[in-house]
């Protein structure tokens, strides 16, 4: 009886899509998974290629299967692109299958837990540092239509704050709001800087990337 040899999973929806050959290409399993289904399905089989696209929870995935003894291998979606002849996703999980198998595709790494934790870390705080300037962008916005001005320059937007009485005082309460706002995001932002400077300074391999002209803490630690 043949074993599979290829599997392609389509991680798109909460049901997963997988299709499955042997070593001749011929099709064995083309079904849906439900997720508590999908490390039970690869458990009870042998050692085969596992493809899936690089996308969110794929590296999760990637993780579990590798500790079932599966070799597995994560793909860019525009690589796995041109093999998909129809938008189902049936087809998506044959075209994945199809392409984790040619000698051209290129492949991404799966990163461990350690990995995509410090990627959290820096996600956060960039997220963070685009809504701090949106508020101070806002508080310049709604200080402005006031007569009340300040010169460019993030530093610049806590001096307003001093002149807040000159704004009439409907107006000063929602201000005042984002000024604070914008005080608890600052707070935040320097909690993450802090955490990733622990991490920098946990990490040989960061602390010799670092030491390349250009490159700081927060781009050594990513």
């Amino acid at each position: 009886m043949s074993e599979l040899a290829t599997v392609g999973i389509d991680l798109a929806k909460s049901v997963f899509q997988i299709h499955g050959v042997d070593g001749n290409g011929r099709v064995l399993v083309r079904r849906q998974l439900r997720r508590s289904q999908l490390l039970v399905f690869f458990q009870k089989r042998p050692r085969c290629l596992i493809g899936m696209e690089a996308c969110a929870g794929s590296h999760d995935w990637g993780r579990r299967l590798l500790e079932t003894g599966h070799d597995v291998r994560l793909m860019p979606p525009s690589y796995v692109k041109p093999y998909v002849k129809r938008g189902t996703d049936v087809a998506d999980a044959a075209a994945i299958c199809e392409a984790v198998t040619r000698p051209s595709m290129r492949f991404v790494a799966i990163k461990s837990e350690a990995c995509s934790s410090v990627l959290v870390l820096h996600r956060t705080r960039d997220f963070l540092v685009r809504q701090r300037t949106q508020i101070g962008n806002a508080i310049r916005a709604h200080m402005t239509e006031f007569g009340v001005i300040a010169a460019k320059g993030a530093q610049n937007v806590n001096r307003l704050k001093d002149q807040l009485d000159q704004l009439p005082e409907v107006a000063r309460m929602p201000v005042s709001l984002l000024f604070d706002h914008l005080a608890k995001t600052d707070k935040r932002i320097e909690r993450l800087t802090d955490e990733l400077e622990e991490t920098y300074a946990q990490s040989e391999t960061s602390q010799r990337l670092a030491t390349i002209p250009g490159v700081g803490m927060l781009s050594a630690t990513i």
